[in-house]
């Protein structure tokens, strides 16, 4: 009978600890299976790593087991201590899911190594136990599964380690497939690079080149070495039509756009903005600048360089004279003031309304002049568009013809995306990312609203390092200039942005703070009339969850 029980205490808190460890995979998964990083999310709150009911309900369970220990042979601390192991393992209330597990072929080995490791350290539980006198049998084992419970989400990083050699073997053979599918197409490769702006840039050159060729954008937001190869594998291999590849490249860590240009070899590279995304990982923007870098490195003495002259770091890249072919862009300078140093495409009269942009751009080099006209919002925008004009112009690309295509443009997945619900309240998707630049072309966006409520809701920027408190509380001052309501997700990490708000005189009966973007999106829905406008900037992971 206890050697029963016994069996099936182990069962309990061994398979709850499984259990625990698949509901763990999906925030391994939003950390893109990084296990340092996904230690310091556990460690960041102790509920994580420690949560109140499985502590309390062993605590009870050994105590009373322990007061029956004299008495083994009736089975009752084993029950005991099973009975509490069921009630610790019941899975924590499910919260707001914005991204779902994804049963990968990764996922999936990573749970099966994950698995084993469980199960082997239960079975060798259950046979050390065996060792034992009877009265002490049940409270060890509960001892054992509960700090094996608990360390499900390291026996997660465990397994990960364990399958890196295999993950590595198929990464390898992966890339060296995308590799020889590329040289096989041979299509001319644009990199495209920056702190932000990537997508969007990407999406618009791609838009604009294939009015006279044929050009293949990797797809959303892949940007990672993976992902370029998910591209090349799926989508551009046997595809001999295409004459562009454009290959958005992002990175955490310095050499990462080194691997991807490594991978694709760009003839064209852009570099679109140089700022604090990421300083986190980073540590400092000169970090950031050198990744950024990276990709005009990997550049032929003969391609072609395309900088954002605005950008102070951007404007340094360009002044070091490589590739033989420079282009520079601006929105800020005036394209009359001709000098060595203008850049070669300029954008002046700059007006932005509900309807989109418009703009005059001028070739400094050759003299051309045209008058642009978008439905993309954003100011920030005509940079992109002006860093895509100068590929298709060097590709041969009449100006006029590429600000005929500007007029058929549509915004990126979330990134600026303005629409009119069925209640007649204008929504202002811009919930992809949010950092320091993007943020005031997105508020003057909203303030273009002048009739009605004009709401705010956002978690805030995060990843910014010893800069996010600073750039949050000015997101706050500039809120409320632009917001008649705001509604701040998350309570403690949004406080820099309170203050700010207060600090600027916001009205406080106008300022909500929620746990989750749901109850956000219930509070707009039961207050905001038609007429009214709401701004989604920012829509934190899972991970940023409290």
């Amino acid at each position: 009978m206890l050697d029963f029980l016994l069996i099936l205490l182990a069962v309990v808190w061994f398979g709850g600890a499984a259990a625990s460890a698949f509901r763990q995979a999906r925030y391994f998964q939003i950390e893109e299976y990084m296990g340092v990083r996904f230690i310091r999310w556990l460690a960041a709150q102790r509920d994580r790593w420690l949560p109140r009911r499985p502590v309390t309900a062993w605590l009870i369970g050994s105590i009373l087991a322990f007061a029956l220990a004299e008495s083994p042979g009736s089975g009752l601390p084993a029950l005991m201590l099973t009975a509490a192991a069921a009630v610790a393992v019941i899975p924590p209330r499910a919260g707001e899911v914005k991204k779902p597990f994804r049963a990968t072929s990764r996922a999936r080995r990573l749970l099966g190594a994950t698995f084993i490791l469980i199960g082997t350290a239960g079975l060798l539980a259950l046979l050390f136990t065996v060792t034992l006198p009877d009265r002490f049998r049940p409270l060890a084992l509960a001892a054992l599964g509960f700090l094996t419970f608990l360390s499900a989400p390291l026996f997660l990083a465990l397994g990960n380690l364990v399958m890196m050699p295999v993950e590595s073997a198929m990464r390898r053979r992966f890339v060296q497939r995308a590799r020889q599918a590329l040289a096989a197409v041979n299509p001319t490769v644009i990199g495209i690079t920056g702190s932000y702006g990537k997508t969007t840039t990407k999406m618009t050159l791609a838009h604009i080149l294939n009015g006279r060729f044929r050009a293949y954008p990797t797809p959303k937001s892949y940007n990672t070495l993976m992902g370029v190869c998910i591209a090349i594998n799926n989508d551009l291999a046997h595809d001999n039509s295409v004459d562009y590849f454009i290959a958005e490249m992002g990175a955490y860590v310095r050499g990462e756009i080194e691997q991807i240009c490594d991978l694709t070899h760009p003839r064209i590279g852009i570099v679109v903005e140089v700022g604090p995304q990421h300083l986190e990982r980073f540590g400092t923007l000169e970090n950031i600048a050198a990744a950024k870098y990276e990709i005009i490195k990997a550049l032929p003495a003969d391609g072609v360089g395309v900088f954002n002259w605005d950008n102070p770091h951007i404007r340094t890249m360009a002044a070091r004279g490589y590739p033989q072919t420079c282009l520079t862009v601006s929105r800020t300078v005036d394209p009359q003031a001709i000098a060595d140093a203008t850049p070669r495409f300029v954008a002046s009269s700059i007006r932005e309304t509900l309807q989109g942009l418009s703009f005059t751009v001028t070739d400094t080099l050759t003299g051309a002049r045209e008058d642009f006209a978008t439905p993309l919002l954003g100011e920030h925008n005509v940079t992109n568009i002006l860093l895509a004009a100068a590929v298709a112009v060097h590709e041969g690309m009449p100006l006029r013809e590429v600000a005929f295509r500007a007029r058929s443009l549509k915004p990126a997945e979330s990134r600026l995306v303005r629409s009119i619900s069925p209640e007649g309240i204008t929504i202002i998707n811009d919930a992809y990312s949010a950092n320091p630049v993007g943020i005031v072309y997105a508020l003057r966006v909203l303030s273009l609203h002048d009739a009605g409520k004009r709401l705010l809701i956002t978690p805030g920027m995060v990843e910014l390092g010893a800069l996010m408190d600073q750039e949050n509380r000015q997101l706050g001052e500039l809120a409320a200039r632009h917001a008649t309501d705001v509604i701040l997700v998350g309570e403690a990490r949004t406080a820099p942005i309170k203050e700010g708000l207060l600090a600027a005189n916001f009205a406080s009966d106008r300022l909500h703070v929620v746990r989750t973007l749901s109850e956000a999106v219930e509070w707009y829905k039961r207050n905001l009339s038609p007429g009214d406008a709401v701004l989604f900037l920012n829509d934190l992971p899972d991970t940023y969850s409290s």
